[in-house]
């Protein structure tokens, strides 16, 4: 993908974050239950980044543990939502550009973000930035929606996607889902991720795999590929 056509994208995911806010945050009143295992990692005394909080729901999961939350987002507009929670637990900041000092944070949490940022170039920037603001032994817990689930595939009609398509100017499993919204159809951009590219992504960018699945909504909540909602991988500053 060209440099100014992932720029487009990111100003363009902004655009529409910033107008679907309220609708989003209200189609995401409560956490997914396979969250709540992934809370384990965390220890008394942490610092804690949400990075892409969204209207701030992790934060529940959170609030009555002796850790220092922050939540960040690109979108004004869902941050000012999320404030509602906590004034002083959310701030807007850029994924690309943390406003942080080196290995400030013991873990990042990043819920069904990723697969939104375009281009090799941008999703390593930003991994980059989250190796940069962890400290030496932090985890980073990545979550990607998994559009191969096979009621996705049919429901969004990406068989095109699984056998090559593509929007046009944009990269190979790149694709753009509608978001039906009350003033009209917004069609918001996805990376579809294979386990292996995020597993390499992740790797080459410093981190050691700590552990990566599909997760599910009930039970172990582990699954196969054709069934789990996320794509799971906990990593580590090495």
């Amino acid at each position: 993908m060209k440099l100014e056509t992932a720029k487009q994208i990111l100003e363009k995911n902004k655009e529409d974050w910033e107008y679907i806010a309220q609708e989003f945050a209200m189609s995401r009143t409560s956490n997914w239950p396979e969250i709540e295992p992934l809370i384990n990692y965390v220890k008394d005394g942490d610092k804690i980044l949400d990075l892409g909080c969204g209207n701030g729901r992790l934060y529940e999961l959170l609030k009555n543990k002796n850790v220092e939350y922050l939540g960040v987002d690109g979108c004004e507009n869902l941050i000012e939502i999320a404030k509602r929670r906590a004034p002083t637990k959310f701030m807007v900041a850029s994924a690309l550009n943390l406003p942080f000092e080196n290995q400030k944070f013991d873990i990042i949490f990043s819920i069904a973000v990723f697969h939104h940022i375009p281009s090799d170039l941008f999703r390593e920037q930003v991994l980059k930035e989250c190796y940069r603001v962890l400290k030496p032994g932090g985890y980073l817990i990545l979550t990607t929606w998994n559009l191969w689930q096979t009621k996705l595939l049919f429901k969004y009609k990406l068989w095109p996607v699984f056998f090559g398509w593509r929007p046009k100017n944009l990269d190979w499993r790149d694709t753009l889902i509608s978001w039906k919204e009350k003033r009209g159809i917004i069609r918001r951009y996805y990376h579809i991720f294979t386990s292996r590219e995020l597993w390499k992504l992740v790797k080459n960018n410093g981190f050691k795999i700590i552990d990566q699945y599909y997760s599910k909504r009930e039970g172990s909540f582990k699954s196969n590929w054709t069934k789990g909602h996320n794509f799971v991988i906990i990593a580590k500053k090495q």
